[in-house]
């Protein structure tokens, strides 16, 4: 596969969990591992939670671009 051309799509999802930041990347990368083909990499953008109202994180959103090889 390396060496060869190869033209690919990326596309934005979002990860969300409650266990931290690279738990909400796997259950997005996951995701989209389930529905698209030839899933090849990711890129993290934004990074962002939510707030209890005790002070404590809750939630971690993370937003990525998943790229995925286009079939010829």
């Amino acid at each position: 596969m390396y060496g060869q051309d190869r033209i690919y799509k990326k596309v934005e999802v979002i990860g969300v969990s409650k266990d931290g930041i690279e738990a909400a990347i796997q259950a997005a990368v996951s995701k989209a591992h389930k529905t698209l083909d030839k899933l090849s990499w990711f890129e993290v953008g934004d990074i962002r939670g939510h707030v209890a109202e005790d002070g404590k994180v809750t939630e971690y959103q993370v937003v990525l671009k998943v790229a995925f090889q286009l079939k010829d």
